[in-house]
């Protein structure tokens, strides 16, 4: 679609937003008794949300402006904040993570399709140049450890040597071809210069035909550079696409030619603020300059006039001078103070009559609970100050501008000065304290006889005064000191050459299949809690886990989740998700397991030190996903029947320190997988993880969709061809009760290599599936009742 289209699928959906806000501000702020009415309108607002959230995605996506990109973020973010705020409040009325979307998307006319949670493009195209780097220093270490075999050499096939030496020999005519003509070419050249000399032109009508000859063979290569830079510019390389010389997949080579538009894009808006910044330095740099001078000089006064003293310079850790301007006014502090006094005078007179109104008349136990519990309210958001604010910088800067005007995706100048008069001002703000810090000490010199700073002076006196003596440093703080003076590359490698840091397997949420089935909804209104369904396991792993890793701003105000927990059989796919959530975010991926733990870091103190480090590189190199395998047997209930079993014990009382550790700034997730939960001691266990998904076992719809169905994706995946010999109902059917896991292994059995190449005259059957099937046991109603 041409630009136009998305921005105006932007101005739409801001209308929408804004009178969901509208709508929040109406229904949200006020208490109410009816619970079913609060559930309704969570959901509701969560669905209209996720509808504006998906168009503010592909707005933002193909938008080329980085300006208009900038402020579609910013109600990106907000919106997908906003998101799990409801969903936060959505699990704590109902008291589960999936719930009944069916009403809902009926009144709003909507099919479960629509609610499925996209996956913002920016997380892996803002960074796609840092991730590639980052894999190919990770293969090489890998490479030189010894843990990464590079790929075998496949034997060539008959038809294709044909076709090679087809290609080679058609090559080699072309070019003797192309020799002959040559020949001929010079050949005629020649003698068209001999006839030439014989007539004897005019210079002058040679020079004309050499600057004929030169003007257009310059204009022709000027029009095609300007036409690749476009081509290059929008994201469409021209000879890429016809000559199909790019060797790279499709949605590979897409995000490529996108980073380089973005690269383009990037270099023009950095030479335009680079050329902006010194502007402002040169004509608003010494008002600037001498305005903040006046400021700290005239608050300084003001202080003094107040306490009778100079105040210490505050240092440049605390933020220099702008500590001052955040502080308030010594007159307001004044009439603070005043305030202060008078009310703590009524207080006391007032105190006595309380008294005695206390004795007369105590209130019963439990009325501050009925007053809470009169009615459920929304509780306290953080995004919607951010939303507000979008909405209001939309509605000045962009709501009003002509786009007809702005073919060339032009910056505007005011937005980039707006944006760079901050860091101009931050960068004079500190050279002005440079200066005004030794004017102060001079002032107080010579005024109060003070040379320094005297708080700290006095506190360090006092300390030696009363024998005060450092902590000496245990086995903890010389851990943290030697890790301290390690470089991240240092750890970084050792991690990868010690099997803990691997490589992430390239797979996105929306390859693990699954639809949405109406007998569970069913089921949930009866009073059941069946199990989720695989399109609400995906939702869950994307909001508790995809969206904010994958975003700074969401990761920090949302609310924090540390730990997820996977549970299921085995071949559901938990594995599979894990390395889902490391690629949609580009995140690394620390892989811990009894079997990797052994001999590496033994002991109490080993296994610190291997977290701190993962806690150290995984901080530095965020998002960073710390996969926990079999984690159950970290929790066992029996006594450790080995060193390696309880080294892995040890881990577990070390959890909670590391999770304690993470801050809402750090992009570090904790991810727990699990077949067999129930072996484990289920106090401690559930209380490591915040959130537990539990993921079911393929349904009939999954097995046997209208349009994709799981047997058919990974038998067209294994490279067989599907007859009228292949029953995909029957193999749907008897499959009951199976695993994803299954089903692959399955087709890799009987989709070996000699298979294939029978495939032409020996077509597949089903009865093939089904006596490799038969080798397999299923996952029993026993166990299935025993997860839930």
């Amino acid at each position: 679609f041409p630009t136009s289209t998305y921005i105006k699928m932007w101005a739409d959906t801001q209308r929408e937003l804004d009178t969901m806000l509208q709508r929040e501000r109406e229904e949200f702020l006020q208490p109410e008794e009816d619970l079913e009415k609060v559930m309704k309108m969570l959901a509701t607002a969560y669905v209209q949300y996720l509808e504006i959230f998906q168009r503010l995605e592909a707005a933002h996506a193909h938008l080329i402006h980085q300006q208009k990109r900038a402020a579609v973020r910013q109600a990106l973010d907000g919106v997908i904040g906003r998101l799990l705020e409801i969903k936060r409040e959505m699990v704590a009325l109902e008291k589960s993570e999936c719930h009944r979307m069916d009403g809902i998307l009926m009144d709003l006319k909507r099919v479960p399709e629509d609610i499925e949670t996209p996956i913002p493009k920016y997380f892996i195209k803002e960074n796609l140049r840092i991730l590639q780097e980052r894999e190919e220093y990770l293969n090489e270490i890998l490479l030189n450890a010894g843990l990464l075999q590079q790929k075998p050499v496949r034997a060539m096939t008959l038809e294709e040597g044909i076709k090679v030496i087809q290609v080679a020999e058609r090559a080699r005519q072309g070019r003797a071809r192309a020799a002959f003509m040559k020949r001929i070419y010079l050949e005629e050249k020649r003698q068209s210069k001999k006839q030439d000399q014989e007539t004897g032109k005019n210079p002058d009508d040679a020079a004309t035909c050499i600057q004929k000859v030169w003007r257009g063979y310059s204009q022709r290569k000027r029009t095609e550079r300007l036409r690749e830079e476009e081509m290059i510019f929008l994201g469409m390389n021209s000879s890429e696409m016809i000559n199909g010389t790019g060797s790279l997949p499709p949605d590979v080579e897409a995000m490529s030619c996108l980073q380089k538009a973005n690269v383009l894009q990037g270099e023009v808006q950095k030479r335009e603020e680079i050329s902006f910044r010194q502007e402002l330095r040169t004509t608003e740099g010494p008002h600037i300059k001498e305005t903040l001078q006046d400021q700290i000089t005239q608050c300084f006064l003001e202080c003094r006039h107040v306490t009778g003293r100079f105040p210490d310079y505050p240092p440049e850790k605390t933020g220099g001078s702008r500590a001052i301007f955040i502080e308030k006014h010594p007159e307001q502090v004044v009439e603070e103070l005043a305030a202060k006094k008078e009310a703590e005078k009524q207080d006391k007179k007032k105190n006595g009559k309380k008294q005695e109104k206390a004795k007369v008349k105590k209130p019963e136990k439990g009325a501050g609970k009925q007053v809470v519990e009169l009615g459920w309210k929304m509780g306290p958001s953080n995004f919607l100050s951010i939303l507000e604010e979008g909405s209001a910088q939309y509605q000045v800067f962009w709501e009003k501008r002509d786009n007809r005007s702005d073919f060339l995706q032009d910056h505007d100048p005011e937005l980039i000065k707006g944006g760079e008069r901050e860091e101009v001002e931050e960068e004079i703000r500190v050279q002005v304290d440079e200066v005004m810090q030794e004017k102060v000490l001079n002032i107080k010199k010579a005024l109060d006889g003070e040379t320094g700073p005297q708080s700290k002076a006095k506190k360090e006196f006092r300390g030696k005064q009363k024998g005060h003596r450092k902590p000496r440093k245990g086995g903890h703080e010389n851990l943290m000191m030697s890790l301290a003076c390690r470089t991240i590359d240092s750890l970084y490698q050792e991690l990868a050459e010690e099997g803990l840091l691997i490589k992430v397997e390239r797979v996105h949420l929306s390859d693990y299949i699954g639809y949405y089935d109406c007998v569970r909804s069913i089921l949930r209104e009866t009073g059941a809690q069946p199990l989720p369904s695989i399109p609400e396991v995906r939702q869950l792993v994307a909001l508790y886990g995809i969206l904010p890793l994958g975003s700074q701003t969401v990761h920090e105000n949302a609310p924090l989740v540390k730990s997820l927990l996977l549970a299921g059989p085995a071949g559901v796919g938990k594995k599979m998700l894990v390395h889902a959530i490391c690629t949609e975010t580009g995140a690394n991926l620390f892989s811990l397991t009894a079997s990797n733990l052994a001999g590496k870091y033994p002991g109490r103190e080993g296994l610190m030190m291997m977290l701190h480090m993962i806690l150290k590189v995984g901080k530095e190199l965020q998002p960073s996903v710390v996969w926990i395998r079999d984690t159950e047997k970290m929790y066992s209930k029996g006594p450790s029947k080995g060193e390696e079993e309880m080294n892995f014990k040890r881990l577990a009382k070390l959890l909670p320190q590391f999770l304690k550790a993470l801050k809402p700034k750090d992009r570090v997730l904790l991810v727990g997988t699990t077949s067999r939960p129930f072996d484990a001691n289920l106090g401690p266990f559930c209380k490591a993880y915040q959130k537990i998904i539990l993921i079911p076992k393929p349904d009939y719809l999954t097995r046997f969709g209208k349009y994709f169905t799981l047997w058919k994706h990974y038998i067209l995946q294994g490279g067989g061809a599907l007859t009228k010999l292949v029953n995909l109902n029957c193999l749907a059917q008897v499959s009951d009760g199976f695993t994803q896991g299954h089903v692959v292994d399955v087709v890799h059995t009987v989709l070996t290599e000699l298979r294939l190449l029978q495939m032409d005259r020996k077509p597949l059957r089903t009865a093939e599936f089904v006596t490799s099937l038969a080798r397999h046991d299923p996952v029993y109603k026993e166990e299935e009742e025993t997860f839930q």
